[in-house]
């Protein structure tokens, strides 16, 4: 349990350390072409989510999302108490993230954002790439799959949802602390983690739908 608390941690530590550091390298060198920021911000998340997923799975299962670990312990996959000791880690990681990637460039340690990230279309889009996030986690064939159809699936959701796809409540507090590129004003949090809650848990029974049995009907006979 101890390696799993660890992995993690660090899991989530870098993961917010990539996607804040890189937002601000990425507006520090686009010259205001929020375009150009945008790309440079998915790449590096995209690579650094499929290399910690495929380093750390094993370990923890690379859970690194507080709706993740709530969806595999209502299906039983995750006991409740490892799934609290994962939250509250997860959390923490995120947020040390947040210091680790201020650090990095020099900046106040901890901030306090005011970038504005509210209103239905956003919260939408947060529901939709929360659901489809958990979808990809529950529907994959093959545990080599899982880095890359859940990287992919974020990188593309940055583009194609107007919330970018934060998809992640601890990313979500630790991306309060961080006023810059990748910030959320604390007060549009709350309902940013209502929208990611709701789709983690609309993605139950749409899973329980779909794959149900598939990977049965797909499996090779034995002679």
């Amino acid at each position: 349990m101890l390696r799993r608390i660890a992995a993690e941690w660090l899991g989530s530590l870098l993961l917010a350390a990539t996607v804040i550091g890189s937002g601000i390298m990425a507006e520090r060198l686009a010259a205001g072409n929020l375009a150009v920021a945008l790309i440079a911000n998915t790449g590096a998340t995209v690579a650094a989510l499929a290399t910690l997923i495929a380093l750390l799975g094993p370990v923890s299962g690379a859970h690194f999302n507080p709706a993740v670990s709530l969806v595999q312990a209502l299906r039983g996959a995750l006991s409740w108490r490892a799934a609290g000791a994962y939250v509250a880690i997860q959390i923490l990681g995120c947020c040390a993230g947040a210091i680790l990637a201020h650090a990095m460039f020099s900046l106040p340690l901890i901030q306090s954002s005011v970038h504005e990230r509210t209103g239905i279309a956003q919260w939408i889009g947060e529901f939709v790439a929360t659901l489809g996030l958990l979808l990809d986690i529950l529907g994959h064939r093959k545990a080599l799959d899982a880095p890359w159809m859940v990287a992919a699936w974020i990188g593309a959701a940055y583009w194609f949802t107007s919330s970018t796809s934060f998809a992640n409540p601890a990313i979500t507090i630790a991306r309060s602390l961080s006023d810059t590129f990748a910030g959320i004003s604390p007060s549009h949090v709350p309902a940013f983690i209502l929208a990611q809650l709701l789709g983690a848990l609309t993605a139950i029974p749409v899973a329980g739908l779909l794959f149900t049995n598939v990977k049965a009907e797909n499996a090779p006979e034995r002679s």
